[in-house]
Formats: structure tokens, sequence, C-alpha cells
């Protein structure tokens, strides 16, 4: 391997592994609809608060999606035994 090779390798990774840890998100609250912090969860009280779904995100590339998802179009039939 040349150096520009594992430069470039070493990028990639390192790219990688900062995205894997931006992913990691603190929880967030709600009560009665309005958006509140842990602190105000300790102070006011538990009662009515429940834990706001985070929003969904992938990691994933287009191309990662596509090459990761099911074929739609068939490729040819399935023979057990002795193919014909």
């Amino acid at each position: 391997m040349n150096k520009k090779t594992l430069s470039i390798a070493a990028a990639i990774l390192t790219i990688a592994g900062s995205t894997a840890a931006f992913a990691a998100e603190l929880p967030t609250y709600e009560a009665n609809g309005f958006p509140v912090s842990p602190m105000q969860v300790r102070v006011l009280g538990a009662a009515h608060v429940e834990q706001q779904a985070s929003a969904p995100t992938t990691v994933a590339s287009v191309h990662q999606a596509r090459v990761l998802s099911p074929r739609q179009v068939k490729t040819a039939d399935v023979t057990t035994g002795s193919a014909r």
C-alpha cells in the first residue's frame, strides 16, 4: 500500500468513528405536550412526563440502502435436487 491509500483509509475510519459518536443523543422529555428538561422533571415532579421519541435517523448512504434492501427483480427459479 502506498501512503495515499493508507491516508484515505485512515480518514474514512476517522469519519465513520466520529459519526457513531454523534449518533448518541441525550433523551428528551415532554409533559402535557410541552418539552421539558431533565432538571424541570426533577423539580416539578414526574407526573404525566413521557420520553419523546427521537427522530429516526440512518447512517447508511443511498448506495448502502440499495445494496441492503431486497431485490425487486426475480433472478431465477430455485431448483431443488436435479436441475433441468
